[in-house]
């Protein structure tokens, strides 16, 4: 056993809910089974560091389901979210539910001295993602986002030849997400993502995807958002939805940069342009981070700054997780990562539900 090893294998025994009779096992607690939880369930259960202790749900028929995926760890079942962190023998939580209540459980799991795996966004408000962030900052423990395109090798890759100059300097970008149809109105996220209470809008739940990626190129915040959208194709559809499904979003950055965004979900599968794209502007020539291509101002050929991605045996952004926690490195998408990308989400909604240009400090966050 070299040196690296043996510290590795230090730390890990040190690490809460690790136990010697699972040769180092990280204990896993799941709370919210749907479609999301259920996929990162079944990550979780390839990589070879993890063993899933409970899964809890409120839906009987979702933990059912997530007790059968995990049955060769043999979970514990619990309808109640705090049952479940209180386990000694759970050393990391990973956190899929609806998004508003996002916050609250992480906060619970970090103060229990869980390591936490809390999907995206990490909150829906400003006054919320402020006490997480709190928390978070005095922990010991691992906080990983689930905005896993930070884990992309490509897209890493091509980034870092943006913020090497590949482009020259960045002055504005480009980005949207369109999909085709929207959400089902009569599947298992339709008792909350259709009311921006619970889903924090179509932006905050969805495009905080994107809106991360474009903060992570220009490498800056943005200091001011305006735009326009609302409910404009399935009009109260499915009946009482308040959330929008379509808008255009404006920001403007602290280095100077400007965003232009759109997202709808009304835009035909057969149409070109479908789905998500993202260009990066620069005074050489222009990125797009989609296919890692180069195109130039000049004369001279578009090149390739990245090459495809192999296959990966296990899930990256899940096993950047498990690493950190056995490590102690600085998780790909960290707090503030979570943090920043949720708040531009949500500066964007608010400045369309408000019908203005809006800042940082009119929205009440200073604390990134």
């Amino acid at each position: 056993m070299n040196r690296r090893h043996f510290l590795i294998g230090s730390m890990a025994a040190a690490a809460p809910g690790l136990s010697g009779a699972d040769s180092g096992a990280i204990g896993t607690g799941f709370v919210g089974t749907g479609n999301r939880g259920s996929h990162l369930l079944k990550l979780t259960l390839d990589e070879p560091g993890a063993k899933v202790v409970a899964v809890c749900d409120i839906k009987p028929d979702r933990l059912d389901r997530a007790a059968t995926i995990a049955a060769r760890d043999q979970p514990a079942t619990f309808s109640d979210w705090r049952k479940l962190i209180e386990r000694k023998d759970i050393g990391a939580v990973f956190i899929a539910t609806p998004c508003d209540l996002h916050v609250e459980m992480a906060i619970a799991a970090l103060k229990a001295g869980k390591h936490v795996y809390c999907e995206k966004p990490i909150g829906i408000t400003a006054e919320s993602i402020r006490e997480l962030v709190k928390v978070a900052r005095n922990s010991k423990t691992v906080f990983q986002t689930g905005l896993q395109r930070r884990s992309e090798p490509r897209l890493r890759s091509t980034i870092a030849r943006i913020h090497e100059g590949v482009a020259g300097k960045v002055i504005y970008a480009k980005a949207q997400r369109h999909g085709d149809s929207d959400l089902a109105h009569d599947g298992s996220s339709a008792d909350w993502f259709f009311f921006p209470n619970r889903s924090g809008d179509l932006i905050t739940e969805n495009s905080v995807h994107n809106l991360d990626v474009c903060n992570w190129a220009i490498n800056s915040y943005p200091e001011r958002a305006t735009g326009f959208g609302g409910n404009i194709m399935y009009v109260n559809d499915p009946p009482g939805r308040t959330n929008m499904d379509g808008y255009t979003l404006s920001y403007e950055y602290a280095n100077g940069v400007k965003l232009a965004f759109t997202q709808v979900a009304f835009h035909p599968a057969k149409m070109p342009y479908a789905w998500q794209h993202t260009f990066i502007y620069g005074t050489k020539g222009a990125v797009d981070l989609d296919t890692a291509m180069f195109y130039p101002h000049e004369a001279g050929e578009p090149q390739v700054l990245a090459p495809p991605e192999e296959r990966a045996p296990r899930d990256r952004h899940i096993a950047d997780f498990y690493e950190c926690i056995r490590t102690g490195k600085k998780p790909a998408a960290d707090i503030i990562v979570g943090a920043s990308g949720a708040l531009t989400s949500i500066l964007g909604r608010e400045a369309i539900n408000r019908k203005k240009i809006l800042t940082w400090k009119e929205l009440g966050v200073d604390f990134l």
